[in-house]
């Protein structure tokens, strides 16, 4: 019985310490500086945000020097459920840094608590790729 013993306390020891070092890693992670850079690469060429959140002109293209400033969703016909509009999302307005997290980290809660209505993609980025978004999108004014 003392061998169990024994064995109990050093599994929780060991527990605790992966967990010390986990939380560490977090933190360090949490703190790490945003990268503006790969932020705009999820935006522009992962998540695919500029293709909503931009207006386009007549031929469907994108207007240079208006991405992120909101407008139109480009589909012809969206099911009923869906929003019409795309808000602008240039420099972040209206949401403050947890709220931006939250939106990107756990599946489109918008500023309000409220599920923000498809198309907006539900997502479930990590911390750092979210971070990044954030400065990328902040970057902009």
């Amino acid at each position: 019985m003392p061998r169990l013993g024994l064995f109990v306390v050093a599994l929780a020891g060991l527990c605790a310490a992966v967990g010390a070092t986990a939380t560490h890693a977090l933190a360090r992670s949490e703190t790490r500086a945003a990268n503006v850079e790969h932020g705009q690469y999820i935006v522009e060429h992962v998540a695919m945000c500029i293709e909503c959140h931009s207006p386009r002109d007549d031929n469907g293209r994108i207007i240079a020097g208006q991405e992120f400033t909101g407008g139109p969703i480009p589909i012809p016909v969206p099911p009923p459920d869906w929003a019409t509009r795309a808000p602008r999302n240039r420099g972040l307005l209206g949401y403050d840094d947890d709220q931006a997290m939250r939106l990107l980290t756990q599946g489109a809660i918008g500023r309000n608590g409220e599920q923000l209505r498809p198309p907006m993609p539900r997502f479930h980025m990590s911390h750092e790729d979210a971070a990044d978004v954030i400065a990328f999108l902040r970057s902009l004014h």
